[in-house]
């Protein structure tokens, strides 16, 4: 089950390259890929780039047996102050490989970045954590 990460920071606003890429204008969010693509790369994790999606922002973790990444959602903000939600980027619990014929899980994947994502916010005193679920906020 997919397990979305809520959190609020003035951390993370709307940067001056970001007005130009997005698809979505009511969605930002680079600022907060940008600073996960640091933090995950410090991690260990090969993170090669990421991009702006209609939905909000991919992070792209390489590594994995199927195409993996953290989703950044904008939520609606306060003032200066921006609402996100973030989440695994694999598509199904189960993925089918064809290059091995069989499923690959992803639970294990998505359980270890979400320990790292929420440990990278936990430590953070400029982003509150206003929970982690099931629930998209």
């Amino acid at each position: 089950m997919k397990e979305c990460i809520h959190l609020r920071s003035a951390r993370f606003p709307l940067l001056p390259s970001e007005a130009e890429e997005r698809v979505n204008i009511d969605l930002v969010g680079k600022a907060l890929a940008l600073y996960l693509q640091e933090k995950l790369q410090r991690l260990g994790r090969d993170v090669p780039f990421v991009c702006c999606e209609d939905w909000g922002w991919w992070v792209e973790l390489a590594g994995a047996p199927f195409r993996f990444g953290v989703c950044v959602y904008s939520l609606p903000g306060e003032g200066e102050v921006t609402a996100f939600c973030c989440t695994d980027g694999a598509s199904a619990e189960r993925i089918w490989n064809w290059r091995t014929f069989s499923w690959i899980d992803t639970a294990p994947w998505a359980e270890a970045l979400h320990g790292e994502l929420l440990a990278i916010f936990q430590d953070d005193p400029e982003v509150e954590l206003l929970g982690s679920g099931p629930t998209f906020p």
